[in-house]
């Protein structure tokens, strides 16, 4: 039993890895659809923008206000603007932006995929000579990797913005010294790791999100399950992969 435990994990790396080889494969020899990538860059990107601002802009507003409140009691009012916005650029924004991705691309991705493998459309593919991976998978990969990043960026701004809303209104202070903070404080070294990141998990959300849908089994109900596994899966593999790259970065 513990043996098993140990395996499955590893296995699905390893699932993991060659469906990434097998994808930059196609990628390589150029055999992309720029139609569907560009379909699915809306379906992935544009359509999650909303909901990554609204996520973004009241976590940039709840970190404002604590810091600020401890800031002005200690004298710091003029350091409140650059932690917010190392805070949003190094961590939040791409963390926030990876999980909020999954939950809702990720898992469309998943269903999609695990509906179409178990109605056979998948195998239909294969027998009118077209890859799954690259008619499906490369699309998804691409428009993942390309997507984070944008809606990072994004996210940076409005959660910088939301803090500067509370800072300013809420905390009173001076709007100057909240623009000199960042100014002084973020990097763009920074700004750069932190799409670094949301860039990965771009290709963590596609993979998995691609994976879960190819291998659904048993109807409706594994349908279910695969979405609910990925949503999963995607969340504790972004966790795990921003600690490793916080340490390898910062």
């Amino acid at each position: 039993m513990m043996m098993k435990t140990i395996i499955m994990p590893i296995a699905y790396l390893g699932e993991l890895t060659l469906l990434l080889i097998q994808t930059f494969s196609f990628i390589f020899q150029r055999a992309v659809n720029l139609r569907l990538t560009v379909q699915q860059m809306a379906l992935i990107g544009v359509n999650s923008l909303p909901i990554v601002l609204l996520t973004t802009a009241f976590t940039g507003m709840v970190i404002s206000l604590q810091v600020a409140h401890e800031a002005v009691r200690f004298g710091g009012g003029k350091l409140v603007g650059g932690l917010v916005a190392v805070a949003m650029a190094r961590e939040l924004a791409p963390v926030l932006t990876g999980v909020v991705v999954a939950g809702r691309a990720g898992s469309a991705i998943c269903a999609e995929l695990g509906s179409m493998k178990v109605t056979e459309q998948i195998d239909a593919l294969r027998a009118m000579a077209t890859n799954p991976i690259q008619y499906l998978v490369v699309p998804r990969f691409l428009s993942c990797l390309i997507m984070l990043p944008v809606l990072t960026i994004f996210a940076d701004i409005i959660g910088i913005l939301g803090g500067y809303f509370i800072a300013v209104h809420f905390a009173g202070i001076n709007p100057v010294a909240y623009y000199d903070s960042i100014c002084t404080f973020l990097k763009l070294v920074e700004v750069f790791d932190g799409l670094i990141k949301s860039a990965i998990f771009g290709v963590i959300i596609s993979l998995v999100g691609c994976l879960q849908g190819l291998n659904t089994t048993g109807g409706a109900a594994g349908v279910g399950r695969s979405t609910t596994n990925s949503v999963v899966i995607c969340i504790i593999l972004i966790f795990a992969a921003n600690f490793f790259l916080s340490m390898l970065m910062f």
